[in-house]
């Protein structure tokens, strides 16, 4: 799973969601089994630091800010652009792993090399 391959060298993976988490508990479901498929296990060799800004937008840069704060492997920025645009702004060492139905290349302003290198 491209989300994780950061968390090999044993790093955690950070969520970022705009509303709250029961909202995308399909989602979170999905993801985990996707890790546990690739070998990465909640709670065994991987911890997954959630955050939701509860539909308060304006919540989403300090929420990323935390998890940058908390050295997580990799931000996984769910449900459109604001969170994904927020973790970016936040860090530009972590790696950010969204997936939006716009373009990204236009949308955050990105190198096409930089969407490539996970692939």
């Amino acid at each position: 799973m491209a989300a994780c391959s950061a968390c090999a060298a044993g790093g955690d993976a950070g969520g970022l969601n705009p509303t709250s988490a029961y909202g995308y508990a399909e989602r979170l479901r999905a993801f985990r089994q996707g890790l546990k498929e690739s070998g990465f296990v909640e709670g065994q060799n991987v911890v997954i630091e959630l955050r939701s800004a509860e539909g308060q937008f304006e919540r989403l840069p300090a929420l990323a800010a935390d998890l940058v704060r908390r050295q997580v492997a990799v931000i996984v920025a769910a449900a459109g652009p604001a969170p994904a645009f927020a973790a970016k702004r936040a860090t530009t060492t972590i790696p950010v792993v969204f997936a939006i139905a716009e373009d990204p290349v236009k949308s955050f302003k990105l190198r096409p090399t930089a969407l490539a290198a996970d692939m």
